[in-house]
């Protein structure tokens, strides 16, 4: 047994003796790109590539070029390499070298990196957008990502910048020719059209140049809902467009027929049968101008909008859709955000009666004259102030509404020349200063046969007071000028107004508030204890219980 175990031993160690007499298969240095002629060559935004090193000794990579890494830098043996190569900042190719090197035998493999620079370009992430026809407030936009080494300008199609507008980042080139992300915002308006519209937006170059992509942008809105125009159909649709673009907080009840419907009335019979004669829009939350779609309200004698959310916080215009309705008679824009009215208002020529209180005017709106409403009777423009100021000396707040901008009290004064006016209601405004005498504004005096039948009888010529009184307002039976900052004396023409015990002056005309911007206290140095004074001219007007007639 022993000797078995003794010529296995033998035989095993001649066996590696004469396998270590076998020399090693030499491995011949060299570097593999995996590509013809060994160079690699990439694009501007660079990347890794791989190469294999083949070799038996220690080797080291060279480059003196720093946008190029190679990984591992050096080794023993074959190794498979990463070439990292960074983006380039430049519009034209570069070109580096890397140099393997054999640390034994000194033998060097070099290849080339060759990237191409960045073309001038614009690219968008996306070509195409669809949009609704509709949607809420603060929900009419899209962004556009634009990839762009170029400054550049957006333009969008004239036919399409009354519903599209966008704002742009900067775009910060900070790295050469390299592209840089910028966000460009769209917003867009309701489209009440029953018709689909379009817009090519284009993106230009500031600088006249050729590029290499130059993307564009299509932007498709959804037509509107069909409103047939002067039928009942046509009206409940246009009722309901309005209450969604206003934002309504309870809307009109659908499932009852348009005629039950909460705030509407429609004819009884007629031609317009069955279409709106009145309807109230209340409480809704809009920042934006009257509804397209109250143009169809082409029956209506007259419409109410009341009751905007924070409107003391808006800047808003009527808007051009209110003023196709040249049939309306009355007309309430009340609580809304106003500060001005379209041009086209004028169109309004058949109102009787136009209430635009509680809003943001800074002054009484210029196109508010009898020549451009001649059946205008009744104005109100009570309450148009957007804080609640005591003392305008001692705050420096602007924009405060009320009137504010009207120094001198010229379109006061204006208002005072509007004849045809029987109700003129200005209440808690910030008017200032002295209420014109009216006496040098052109306009005639009373006469005796105007106002004989309220004198005394037997009173055959008018008495000293009311002789050389201007004629202002005369047919105007409820004048309210109350909580404003009017200061020094009430004019004769107010004091010794025919009409001045129906006034309920000292609830509506002698009444003022606060201080003005001058730190004078409003109120009249003039203002009567009693009437007694005014019934001592006006005999036959002060009332008698025991008169039977």
């Amino acid at each position: 047994m022993k000797m078995k175990i003794r010529n296995i031993i033998f035989t095993a160690l001649a066996a590696v003796a004469l396998f270590a007499c076998v020399p090693n298969e030499e491995i011949i240095f060299g570097v593999n790109t995996g590509t013809e002629g060994g160079d690699i060559t990439v694009g501007p935004e660079g990347g890794i590539k791989k190469i294999s090193v083949s070799a038996q000794d220690e080797w080291v990579v060279v480059t003196e070029d720093p946008w190029i890494m190679v990984s591992p830098a050096n080794g023993r043996g074959s190794f498979e390499c990463e070439v990292n190569i960074d983006s380039t900042i430049l519009n034209i190719e570069r070109k580096g070298t890397i140099r393997i090197q054999n640390q034994k035998t000194g033998e060097k493999s070099d290849f080339d990196i060759v990237q191409s620079g960045f073309d001038p370009q614009i690219v968008l992430n996306k070509k195409n957008v669809e949009i609704e026809d509709f949607a809420s407030y603060g929900s009419r936009s899209f962004d556009v990502e634009v990839l762009s080494n170029v400054e550049f300008d957006v333009v969008i199609p004239a036919d399409a910048e009354n519903w599209l507008s966008y704002t742009k980042d900067e775009l910060v080139l900070d790295r050469g020719a390299r592209p840089r992300k910028v966000k460009v915002h769209f917003d867009w308006k309701v489209n009440s059209r029953d018709l689909a519209r379009n817009a090519k937006v284009e993106f230009k170059p500031v600088e006249a140049l050729d590029l290499a992509r130059q993307d564009t942008l299509k932007v498709s809105q959804k037509a509107s809902m069909s409103i047939p125009v002067g039928t009942p159909a046509g009206d409940s649709l246009a009722v309901i467009s309005i209450s969604r673009a206003l934002g309504m907080f309870t809307g009109f009840d659908t499932a009852e027929k348009m005629e039950h419907w909460t705030n509407v009335k429609v004819y009884k019979d007629g031609p317009n049968k069955g279409r709106i004669r009145y309807v109230q829009f209340f409480m809704f939350n809009t920042k934006e101008e009257l509804p397209y779609a109250v143009q169809y309200l082409t029956a209506a004698e007259e419409i109410v909008f009341y009751s905007n959310a924070n409107q003391f916080m808006k800047s808003l215009d009527t808007g051009e859709w209110i003023t196709k309705l040249t049939n309306l008679k009355r007309l309430t824009i009340g609580a809304y955000g106003l500060t001005s009215l379209h041009p086209d208002f004028k169109n309004l020529k058949s109102l009787e009666f136009l209430d635009l209180g509680s809003n943001c005017f800074q002054n009484i709106p210029e196109i508010l004259t009898p020549e451009n409403f001649p059946n205008l009777h009744s104005l109100v423009l009570t309450a148009n102030q957007r804080n609640t100021i005591y003392d305008l000396s001692n705050d420096i707040r602007e924009n405060i509404g009320g009137f504010i901008e009207d120094t001198g009290l010229k379109r006061f004064k204006d208002i005072l020349k509007w004849n045809q006016l029987d109700t003129i209601r200005l209440s808690v405004n910030y008017f200032q200063g002295e209420i014109p005498d009216m006496k040098h504004e052109g306009l005639p005096v009373w006469t005796y046969e105007e106002l004989k039948d309220s004198l005394a009888t037997g009173m055959t010529q008018l008495p000293e007071k009311l002789q050389n009184l201007p004629k202002v307002l005369p047919d105007t039976k409820f004048f309210a000028i109350n909580f404003n900052r009017f200061t020094g004396s009430l004019p004769d023409w107010i004091l010794y107004h025919p009409n001045l015990d129906m006034w309920a002056p000292y609830s509506l005309v002698f009444s003022q508030e606060g201080k003005t911007r001058d730190g004078v206290s409003a109120g009249f140095t003039n203002e009567p204890v009693s009437l007694d004074y005014y019934y001592e001219h006006y005999v036959n007007k002060k009332w008698n219980p025991n008169k039977t007639n």
